[in-house]
C-alpha cells in the first residue's frame, strides 16, 4: 500500500494506493525527485466516477509489468482534476498541442521543471484503433528522453511559451456590459443551435457526446431573455422536459446523469455530478411548475445520496459498482427501485468542493424557499456549516475541498470563492440570517486586490507558479460557471442586496472584460451571460418583514420571480440593515402585520399588508 495515496485526502487517489505504480501525489516531492533521477515525468489526471480512469487503471497501472516500465524510466504523479483543477487546466490546455480529442484519462509527460512534451488520454494496453499501446508510448518516450533531449526540451519550451503567451494576454480595456438587445441577440443565436428532434444543443444527425449545459439553460430562462427573447427561452423549457423524459434522468433515485452518448439522450454515462445536479435543480424550478417534480427528484439526490455525514455535499457518485462480482458500468442504474434494493450502490467520491457545495447550498436554498421546503433549506445551512469549518483556514483563507472533515492542501480557485460566495447568500436570502451574508461578503472581497485588480486569494497553485506553467485565465463555462462568471455573479447579487455600488462596479467589469467572447460564443459562456442581464435590467427586489413564515403574505412572495425574495423578522431587517445592507433599511411591520416591500426600476413601492397587493 503506497502510504503518500493512502493518505491523500481525494477518493481518487485512495483508491490507486494499492497499485504497484510507485506515485507521488501533486506537489514537489515528485519533481525534486525527477530532477534527482535525471527522468522525465508522467502526470496521469483523472478523477474518482470517470469510467476509462476505471479501465486504464486495471489494464496498466494495476500490471506489475508495467508498473516496473513507470518505476524504473519515470516518476509518476496521480492527480484528482477535482482536487486540483488548475493542474488540470494547465496540462489540459498543454495536450491540446499535441492531440485534438481531450477528455479523461489525460496522461502528460514532463520535464522534471515541468514543462509539458507529450501527452494524450487514454492509452490501452495493446495498440487498438490506431490508437498505440501505453508501454509503446512509455518505450518511445524513454528512448527520446535518452536518444533526443534537445528536442524534447525544444517542444517544452515551445509549449510552456505558448501557454505564458495565452495567459499573459491583456484583458479587453474597451469592452462594456451588453445591453439587454444583446442579449437577446445571444439567446436567438442560442436557441439556432437547439436540437429540433431531441431538445438541448446539438446536430440530432451527429454522434457527438450530449451534455445538459445547464449554464446555458439558466441564461434562457432569465427575465431578461424570457421577455426580449420569448422564442428563444422556450429553448431551456424543452431541453428540461425531454431530458427528465428520457434514460439521462434516473426514474428511482432521481437526478440526471452527466451526458448521454446519443442525440436523443440514451446510453447515458451514467456518473451522477453534483456540479450538474445543482446547477438542474435551479433550472427545473425555473421552468414550468410542472417540473417541479424533476426538482424534488434532483433534491433527493442532493440530500439522500450526496451529502455526507459532514454535512458537505460529495462531488459525485461513480457510474460503476458491483454486481454479481463484477463490476458493472450502469447496472445498477438499469434496474427499478426492488431491483436495486439488495444492491450497493455505485460509491459516492465524499470530497467536499468548495465551490460546487456553493452551487448545490444556492440551488437548495432557493429551491426550499419557493417551495416552502424547511429541510432543503436546513440541508443547504448544514452543507455550508460543513464547508466553513472543515474548508477555512484558521486565518479565514478557503481551500479547495475537504475529505471526512480532513482538509486538502490544494487552494481554492477563483471559481470556488465566487461559487461559495453565491450559495451563502441565497442562504442567507433564504433564511434570513445575516452572518452568511457577510461571509459571502468577505469572500468577494478577498478576491480584489488593494490596486482594484481581480485576484485568486493565496495565489494560485504553488508548484505550477514555480514553473511558470500556470493555466490560461478562462472565462467560458465548462460544467459549471468559471472563475470569472462566479465572482461577477456574487458581486452583483450582493449589489441586488444593497452591500453597495462597488458589487455592482466589480460585476461589470467582469463581465464587460469577457462580454465580446461571450456575445459570439453563447453556448461557452452562459453562466456570465446571465450575470449581464442581472445588470442589464432594474431589479426586482421583494422584502417580506414578520415573524410568522407562514404568514399568507409570505406565502404570496414565495411565488414572485424576483432578483431577490426575502422573508425576514423585524430583529433580521436591523441586522441586515446594521451590517451595511442597504434593502434592508427601514423596514419594519406596520401596523402589527406582516408586511412587504416591492422595490422595482430602483424605485419601492408603499408597503402592502394585504398579499393581494404583490403582483407576481
Amino acid at each position: 500500500m503506497n502510504p503518500r495515496l493512502a493518505e491523500a485526502t481525494s477518493p481518487y487517489l485512495r483508491a490507486h494506493a494499492g497499485n504497484p505504480v510507485a506515485w507521488f501525489p501533486w506537489g514537489e516531492e515528485a519533481f525534486a525527485e525527477a530532477r534527482r533521477r535525471d527522468v522525465p515525468v508522467m502526470v496521469s489526471i483523472g478523477y474518482s466516477t470517470c469510467h476509462w480512469c476505471h479501465v486504464m487503471a486495471r489494464e496498466s497501472f494495476e500490471d506489475a509489468a508495467t508498473a516496473a516500465v513507470l518505476d524504473a524510466g519515470f516518476v509518476s504523479i496521480k492527480v484528482d482534476r477535482e482536487e486540483h483543477p488548475e493542474v488540470d487546466a494547465a496540462y489540459m490546455a498543454a495536450a491540446s498541442a499535441f492531440s485534438p480529442s481531450l477528455g479523461w484519462p489525460l496522461t502528460v509527460f514532463a520535464t522534471p521543471d515541468g514543462r509539458p512534451f507529450y501527452a494524450g488520454t487514454y492509452f490501452p494496453p495493446e495498440p487498438r484503433a490506431g490508437i498505440p499501446a501505453f508501454r509503446q508510448v512509455l518505450a518511445a518516450v524513454q528512448e527520446a528522453w535518452a536518444e533526443r533531449r534537445d528536442q524534447i526540451d525544444e517542444t517544452a519550451a515551445a509549449v510552456a511559451g505558448a501557454l505564458a503567451e495565452v495567459r499573459d494576454a491583456s484583458p479587453a480595456t474597451d469592452a462594456v456590459v451588453p445591453a439587454a438587445e444583446d442579449l437577446a441577440r445571444a439567446a436567438h443565436a442560442l436557441a439556432a443551435r437547439e436540437d429540433p428532434r431531441h431538445g438541448g444543443f446539438g446536430d440530432p444527425a451527429s454522434n457527438a457526446p450530449k451534455f445538459p449545459v445547464a449554464t446555458a439553460l439558466r441564461f434562457l430562462q432569465t427575465r431578461v431573455v424570457r421577455e426580449q427573447a420569448a422564442a428563444a427561452s422556450g429553448v431551456a423549457d424543452r431541453a428540461l422536459a425531454t431530458m427528465a423524459s428520457s434514460p439521462l434522468r434516473d426514474p428511482v433515485e432521481g437526478g440526471f446523469f452527466r451526458y448521454a452518448t446519443r442525440p436523443d439522450w440514451t446510453v447515458p454515462h451514467y456518473e451522477r455530478m453534483l456540479t450538474d445536479n445543482a446547477q438542474l435543480l435551479d433550472v427545473a424550478m425555473d421552468a414550468s411548475p410542472a417540473r417541479h417534480d424533476v426538482a424534488r427528484g434532483i433534491a433527493g439526490l442532493l440530500i439522500d445520496v450526496l451529502q455526507q455525514p459532514s454535512g458537505g455535499f460529495g462531488a459525485a457518485q461513480d457510474s460503476e459498482s458491483w454486481i454479481d462480482g463484477a463490476r458493472s458500468e450502469g447496472g445498477y442504474y438499469a434496474r427499478d427501485a426492488a431491483g436495486r434494493a439488495p444492491l450497493e450502490p455505485p460509491a459516492v467520491d465524499g470530497k467536499v468542493v468548495s465551490g460546487w457545495n456553493g452551487l448545490a447550498i444556492g440551488a437548495l436554498s432557493r429551491a426550499g424557499f419557493r417551495l416552502d421546503e424547511a429541510s432543503w433549506i436546513e440541508a443547504a445551512r448544514w452543507a455550508a456549516d460543513a464547508v466553513l469549518e472543515s474548508n477555512v483556514t484558521p486565518d479565514g483563507r478557503v481551500l479547495r475541498a475537504s475529505l471526512d472533515e480532513v482538509p486538502s492542501r490544494a487552494h481554492a480557485t477563483l471559481a470556488d470563492h465566487g461559487q461559495l460566495a453565491s450559495g451563502l447568500l441565497a442562504l442567507a436570502s433564504a433564511t434570513g440570517e445575516i452572518a452568511y451574508a457577510t461571509r459571502a461578503r468577505d469572500l468577494v472581497d478577498a478576491c480584489v486586490g488593494s490596486d482594484g485588480r481581480v485576484v485568486v486569494p493565496g495565489g494560485g497553485d504553488p508548484v505550477l507558479t514555480r514553473q511558470g506553467i500556470g493555466a490560461p485565465d478562462a472565462a467560458s463555462d465548462a460544467d459549471e460557471p468559471s472563475g470569472a462568471a462566479a465572482l461577477a455573479e456574487a458581486a452583483a447579487m450582493l449589489w441586488v442586496l444593497g452591500a453597495g455600488e462597488q458589487y455592482r462596479s466589480l460585476a461589470e467589469r467582469l463581465v464587460a472584460t469577457h462580454a465580446s467572447a461571450a456575445l459570439a460564443q453563447p453556448l461557452a459562456y452562459g453562466a456570465l451571460l446571465r450575470v449581464a442581464t442581472t445588470l442589464a435590467a432594474a431589479p426586482r427586489q421583494v422584502v417580506v418583514v414578520t415573524d410568522d413564515t407562514g404568514a399568507a403574505i409570505a406565502s404570496a412572495a414565495r411565488g414572485i420571480r424576483a432578483d431577490v425574495v426575502s422573508i425576514v423578522s423585524p430583529q433580521q431587517t436591523t441586522d441586515w440593515a446594521d451590517a451595511g445592507f442597504g434593502l434592508f433599511a427601514d423596514k419594519a411591520v406596520r401596523e402589527g402585520l406582516p408586511t412587504a416591500y416591492d422595490c422595482r426600476d430602483f424605485a419601492c413601492r408603499l408597503p402592502v399588508t394585504d398579499p393581494a397587493g404583490l403582483q407576481p
